[in-house]
């Protein structure tokens, strides 16, 4: 811990966010110890846009996983980094969560990596709406569908055996597939959050890495390029990481423990 300190203590730290953070808050990771890769397979951006079953399928599982996903608070994790950036100590704050929660904890200008669940584009006119919006038009098209659904999913849809009967929806302007503004597996991170988070990272002087296997070249590269300059690459998260062979520093312990700390020892030091 005191490594630890000692880093963030510096100032212009990168934080780089994943499922680890968000798992307090009830929401599963992928690959943790009950990661639900081992029991689900993601929706992918190839099935998304190819396939009315599969546009079926998801927003039927997303529909019913919306009511438990899109009220998920933030944990003393989330907190604990607003905390470090409101101390200055944080040059920015990227997470490859969908979930909302560091802007729900007062983090600003946050780089949503992969996008939001609480936002709906189409494919077509490129109109973005509220998820709200999208699920109350569910539900009013929906009214005679009843399904029974099971676990919930880190991004955000639930299992569920069966989604015959259940009605997809069409955006209002043009008419078109609308789809949750995230990057589905086998997509592609939008090229200005990538060069946005690139401009960070040559910033920085330390990336901290959070509750992340970084399994994905999407988070890795990111190590990646910090390795490459020199920059310290720390890491705090439960379990074998990508980076592993990366990192200065590693600390395998529960973020909302880990965090909270963190930022009371640090707080007297940046007050001073």
């Amino acid at each position: 811990m005191s490594e630890l300190r000692e880093v963030v203590a510096g100032g212009d730290v990168l934080v780089l966010t994943g499922a680890g953070l968000s798992t307090a808050s009830g929401i599963p990771d992928y690959r943790g110890p009950q990661g639900s890769l081992r029991r689900h397979t993601p929706m992918t951006h190839q099935a998304f846009t190819g396939s009315p079953e599969a546009r079926q399928r998801y927003w039927a599982r997303s529909h019913l996983g919306w009511s438990r996903f899109g009220t998920a608070s933030p944990n003393p994790g989330h907190l604990a980094v607003t905390a470090l950036q409101d101390l200055g100590l944080l040059i920015g704050v990227v997470t490859q969560n969908v979930d909302g929660l560091h802007t729900a904890a007062g983090t600003r200008d946050v780089v949503d990596l992969h996008g939001r669940l609480d936002r709906v584009v189409c494919l077509d006119c490129g109109d973005v709406t509220a998820r709200d919006l999208l699920a109350a038009r569910l539900a009013d098209t929906n009214t005679g569908w009843t399904a029974r659904a099971g676990h919930l999913n880190p991004d955000g849809d639930v299992e569920l055996d069966d989604e015959s009967g259940f009605t997809v929806v069409d955006c209002l302007r043009c008419g078109s597939v609308l789809k949750p503004d995230v990057v589905f597996f086998g997509g592609s991170v939008p090229r200005d959050l990538v060069e946005q988070t690139y401009a960070l990272a040559d910033r920085a002087r330390a990336l901290l890495v959070l509750g992340s296997s970084l399994q994905v070249m999407s988070g890795y590269r990111f190590a990646l390029h910090a390795a490459k300059r020199g920059v310290p690459v720390v890491l705090v998260n439960q379990g074998e990481t990508r980076a592993d062979h990366l990192a200065a520093l590693k600390v395998e312990a529960p973020l909302q423990d880990v965090l909270p700390a963190l930022a009371k020892a640090l707080a007297p030091a940046a007050i001073a």
